[in-house]
């Protein structure tokens, strides 16, 4: 049984105007740049819904949103017939609040907010060590991992700074 059958078999029913709208965020994976545009919404999306947040709901909601893009990436990858193509960039939108994940501190002020997008951009992009090998991840699972688990490394090192600067 596939990945994709397994987890995230309604996928498999999402129509393609809806996928692909919704992979792109409206479009906005059209832009040059759609990784950094994506990631700019994604922070956005942080402070409207995850900030201030207890760490259980702040997990538990970043969590079932990941889910919900792995299926919707799914869906708009097969549309488009494409792999982890540029214009889907859910994948960072729903990642960079990840980043935030408050596990020693409870609120990111604009400065911190400014360095993890930073070092998420840097990880996104360049993806080292274990990070490029969750994109051998079948379908929609592939391209959202790679960006939670560059999402997790920076929540670690943004937690580990704030216990040394503080």
């Amino acid at each position: 049984m596939t990945l994709r059958k397994k987890f995230y078999p309604w996928a498999s029913v999402l129509p393609k105007k809806f996928s692909v709208t919704c992979a792109t965020l409206f479009g906005l994976g059209n832009l040059s740049a759609p990784g950094t545009w994506g990631s700019v919404v994604g922070i956005l999306f942080y402070c409207l819904f995850f900030q201030g947040m207890p760490i259980f709901r702040y997990a538990v909601f970043a969590l079932l949103v990941a889910y919900i893009a792995i299926g919707i990436c799914d869906a708009a990858e097969r549309h488009l017939q494409k792999r982890d193509p540029r214009e889907i960039v859910l994948d960072e939108f729903v990642a960079v609040p990840i980043c935030f994940l408050p596990i020693t501190v409870h609120y990111f002020n604009g400065w911190w907010i400014f360095a993890g997008f930073l070092l998420f951009r840097i990880l996104d992009i360049k993806k080292p060590l274990w990070i490029n090998d969750m994109q051998s991840l079948e379908g929609g699972a592939g391209c959202v991992m790679d960006d939670v688990i560059a999402a997790l490394a920076v929540a670690l090192a943004m937690n580990l700074l704030a216990i040394i600067i503080q």
